[in-house]
């Protein structure tokens, strides 16, 4: 039993700190106003989970680029467009979680687990870390463009919510610590020292995904004014449904359509895998911007944990 929480450490975490942070809403207010905190722990986050990546560890996956590109596919548009079926066709599920939903779909693939998972499951992980270092760097592109076509709320006339505006602080606080991550990594010194401590560097950074949880959940906390109960109605159960659904889907779908264009068996996992996995950091990051005081960070937090232990029901088999 203690060694299964050690290995689920981070998710008992999550939901410890989501609680902390709908109940101490009112403690934690200090905090949340100040905008630059959320935005220096995502800038660091996104630079510790870069940190440990080499580059060279993808060339393989660069001589036959149809498995990456097949996975981006998947992971950019498949995602985005089921998430938004999914928060229109499903009339149960409140304003809110529809919004999460579709930041879920709209964000990059995970830094953090896809290449672990791939090769769990004896995919190719040379696949996963090339798809993850390209929907990360083009999520400033990509993100915004499926929140601006999907949220009305984004399509605002507030110039903060124009497609610019967010390309623009996802280029800063995404793309340029992953950037500056990769150029330290050129100093062999860096790369050798970053490689050998990934651990505590990926401990860190789930740190610093803890932290945007509980300020993402303090921010909310205010509308819930602690009453507990609306984080288990039915809106909920259906918003979890659609998440694990969304996920599945895409993975299987990324699986078989790798099948039919006959690409190893390792290769199509590395697409189910990495095509359907989502970054908490990004997803957090913009529902605590874009809609603060709401429960549009639910989503996002659900489909990683859901993500998290599917894949390994899936790596196992």
């Amino acid at each position: 039993m203690l060694k299964h929480l050690k290995s689920r450490w981070f998710l008992v975490a999550l939901a410890a700190v989501l609680l902390l942070g709908y109940t101490q809403a009112t403690l934690l207010q200090p905090l949340v106003q100040s905008s630059w905190i959320r935005q220096v722990v995502v800038a660091s986050v996104m630079f510790l989970m870069a940190l440990p990546l080499g580059l060279g560890a993808m060339a393989a996956a660069l001589k036959n680029p149809v498995p990456a590109l097949l996975a981006v596919v998947m992971n950019s548009v498949a995602v985005p467009l089921a998430a938004w079926g999914a928060s229109c066709g499903m009339q149960l599920m409140s304003a809110d979680m529809a919004n999460g939903l579709l930041i879920a779909g709209a964000t990059p693939c995970t830094l953090a687990s896809a290449a672990v998972w791939t090769r769990r499951a004896g995919g190719n992980e040379s696949v996963a870390l090339l798809v993850t270092i390209i929907t990360n760097l083009f999520c400033f592109l990509t993100t915004p463009f499926w929140l601006s076509v999907t949220t009305g709320e984004v399509r605002s006339a507030d110039p903060h919510n124009s497609f610019l505006a967010m390309a623009s602080k996802l280029a800063l606080v995404v793309v340029v610590p992953m950037a500056v991550a990769q150029l330290l990594r050129l100093n062999r010194s860096m790369a050798t020292w970053s490689t050998e401590h990934k651990l505590p560097l990926g401990i860190s950074a789930q740190i610093g995904i803890l932290i945007m949880v509980l300020l993402g959940a303090a921010q909310a906390g205010q509308k819930l004014n602690s009453n507990l109960s609306e984080l288990f109605g039915l809106a909920i159960a259906v918003m979890t449904f659609a998440v694990l659904a969304i996920h599945l889907g895409v993975l299987f779908l990324g699986m078989y359509s790798a099948h039919l264009l006959k690409q190893s068996r390792e290769d199509q996992i590395a697409v189910g895998i990495a095509g359907s996995q989502k970054t908490l950091m990004v997803g957090l990051h913009m529902a605590t911007t874009y809609f603060p005081g709401t429960l549009a960070m639910l989503p996002m937090i659900v489909f990683h944990a859901g993500q998290l232990l599917a894949d390994t029901i899936v790596a196992a088999s």
